[in-house]
């Protein structure tokens, strides 16, 4: 296309092995060439366009000393992989990226020997890359071989426990290992960024020891805020970075920090540490967030994530929304109920936007707490803040309440402590694949004594649920809700509290009865359509809770049904699990009535539009009506959404 970046240098380069005939002059070029090239891929496909833009000669120095693949390089979270993909043998697919059968927004092994490891959750490159540095160590033997090991993990990523119990492992195993610290927030930037560029001359000249002794001399040169101490954990860290106080402590040789966009700092650096490392590195990088692209630089969150857009001006083309998002809805239905309640207060682990806390902090900031990257801390501390009387709600992902699960286990359920668990993005996410599919949640909640579950569906519903648990003061409670806009319920009139594990009917039948569970209600409302259509005629009921079951409900469905049918946006083992346990245990199963459960597929699901992966997932109108058709002993009928009655 004529609107496509001009890339001589790059368009030489397939494989990172093409860069070592290139000049230090020339893998100057190649950055500006691929920074270029990623700015227009992005544009096509949208995506995590701010990080991998601030690693972009970061991304040319490590791929241009190092000898990938043989050499592991993890990248931590890995929004900032792009620029990588695009160096190793997949930039011909980089317009596919985050599309369906296209390239994952994440690294993943199974997609190049480039990506060693996937990590698309926070904080596990150090532990992936010690792994592979004792595996080395030991003998063993893969088609890529095994070399050296990097982990590149950002200042935020570093705040999580798993990190510095990993960096803390390294330091006793004394095993060649290199981190590069990739910070992209350091407010010390300015006064140390002078000294950044004699203090990478100095190193590349000079023993370890020197340099050391020479960066800890720094520290007269900081501002005083930062030689009296930080209040806060990364601060901390940062604050004590210049000489590497804390890292050395750990076991680590502290170099830095030096200029991450500066070829002529990072080349002779990471040359020098590859040629005379023997044991744990870590290598302090200073970049910045969408450097090089002044519509990302500019905006707030740095292009942090990002719809598809205009290159020139940075205007993204979002689709207008119909209806309010369930994570505004949230947000909003909290901030008003904190407003009466002064013991209301919420906790999440670095997203008050994504949870729609942002909005609830603006009015009540002292009541909001972001822990960081730090979801096992986070649940725990809102656990205490039960049990010193307040009205936690902890907001988290789906996918990132796993990290805590151990604590919601024995530091909420077990205690009976009252902690309010708002789960976003439940169900299938679109883009960002299976790695943050929210498809596990109602199992592994459903499962613990005195737990409430319960899955809103439509946003009329999540604003029920949310007072629901802001009055539940007995024990743990969860409601869970996916990403995006939600049905266009009403919004009027106030948000009354539910009937603890009680359900509803939304229309009545005599032959199959559909019994929904979560946010696939509207899908499950069309299969009703399209079997009315076909004069089957159908029971809708929304389940509200997976526990405590509505057991009055499930008694009547199946007392009075054909065929009872389950549907959920979750894994097996979860609401369709207890429905088919309890009737199993009131001896129910062989009551008559033909049961199933429509659940995800044993399966990770690659990224596509929800849409696509719920087609793919089985979980479309289509074929509900179908399994409920087969349950009452038709084998084939044409089913379509649209067609005539």
């Amino acid at each position: 296309m004529s609107d496509r970046p001009v890339t001589p240098l790059l368009d030489t380069v397939h494989v990172p092995a093409d860069m070592k005939r290139l000049s230090d002059a020339q893998l100057r070029q190649l950055a500006d060439e691929l920074r270029a090239e990623t700015i227009s891929a992005v544009s096509e496909t949208g995506g995590h366009l701010g990080a991998g833009l601030g690693v972009v000669e970061l991304t040319v120095a490590l791929h241009a000393v190092f000898d990938t693949p043989k050499d592991k390089l993890v990248w931590d979270v890995s929004h900032q992989s792009y620029p990588h993909k695009i160096l190793t043998g997949r930039r011909d697919r980089i317009r596919t990226l985050r599309q369906k059968d296209g390239l994952s927004g994440f690294t993943k092994r199974s997609e190049s020997p480039f990506d060693p490891f996937g990590a698309a959750h926070s904080s596990t490159s150090i532990s992936a890359a010690l792994g592979f540095a004792v595996a080395r160590d030991l003998g063993g033997t893969i088609e890529s071989g095994l070399g050296d090991a990097i982990a590149v993990i950002g200042d935020g990523a570093m705040s999580a426990g798993m990190a510095f119990e990993a960096m803390n492992n390294a330091g006793h195993l004394k095993k060649r290992l290199f981190v590069i610290l990739n910070d992209n927030e350091m407010s010390i930037a300015p006064p140390v960024g002078a000294l950044s560029s004699y203090l990478s001359r100095l190193y590349a000249g000079e023993p370890f020891q020197e340099f050391r002794a020479a960066a800890k001399g720094a520290v007269s040169l900081l501002p005083e805020p930062f030689r009296e101490g930080a209040k806060r954990a990364k601060d901390m860290l940062k604050g004590m970075a210049v000489g590497g106080t804390l890292f050395e402590a750990l076991g680590f040789s502290y170099v830095g920090p030096i200029d991450g966009h500066d070829l002529d700092q990072l080349l002779p650096v990471l040359r020098t540490v590859k040629a005379r490392a023997t044991g744990p590195m870590l290598i302090h990088v200073l970049t910045k967030k969408g450097k090089g692209y002044g519509p990302a630089e500019r905006a707030d969150d740095k292009g942090h994530a990002t719809a598809r857009f205009d290159v020139l001006t940075g205007k993204q083309q979002k689709a207008p929304s119909n209806a309010p998002s369930y994570t505004s809805v949230f947000g909003r239905t909290l901030t008003d109920l904190a407003a009466r309640d002064p013991r209301i207060c919420a906790v999440t682990a670095a997203m008050p936007d994504g949870t729609g806390l942002n909005l609830m902090a603006e009015r009540y900031p002292s009541r909001v707490f972001d822990v960081g990257i730090a979801e096992q801390h986070g649940v725990t501390f809102a656990g205490a803040l039960a049990a010193g009387g307040m009205r936690p709600f902890c907001a988290m992902y789906s996918t990132f309440l796993q990290r805590g699960y151990d604590q919601v286990v024995h530091d909420v359920a077990l205690q009976g402590l009252p902690v309010r668990f708002a789960i976003d993005r439940a169900g299938l996410v679109g883009a960002d694949g299976a790695t943050h599919a929210g498809s596990f949640d109602i199992a592994y909640l459903a499962n613990l004594p005195g737990m409430v579950v319960m899955a809103a569906g439509d946003e009329a519903e999540l604003r029920r649920m949310v007072a629901t648990a802001a009055a539940h003061d007995g024990g743990p409670i969860a409601f869970r809700y996916p990403r995006g806009e939600g049905s266009g319920a009403s919004l009027e009139g106030p948000a009354l509290p539910l009937t603890i594990g009680k359900g509803r009917v939304l229309c009545e039948g005599t032959q199959v009865a559909l019994l929904s569970f979560g946010a696939h209600l509207p899908e499950v409302l069309a299969a009703a359509t399209l079997l009315a259509r076909q004069g089957v005629s159908c029971t809708v009921a929304d389940a509200r809770f997976a526990k405590p079951l509505d057991h009055d409900l499930i008694d009547q469905l199946v007392a009075h049904h054909r065929a009872v049918l389950t549907i959920e946006q979750g894994a097996v083992g979860g609401f369709g699990a207890q429905v088919l346990h309890y009737l199993a245990e009131t001896g129910q199963l062989q009551s008559g009535a033909a049961l199933r459960s429509l659940v995800l597929p044993d399966q990770f699901i690659d990224q596509a539009s929800p849409e696509a992966m719920y087609a793919a997932a089985g979980l479309t109108a289509d074929k509900i009506a179908a399994q409920a058709l087969r349950m009452i002993g038709v084998e084939s009928l044409q089913l379509h959404r649209g067609e005539a009655g």
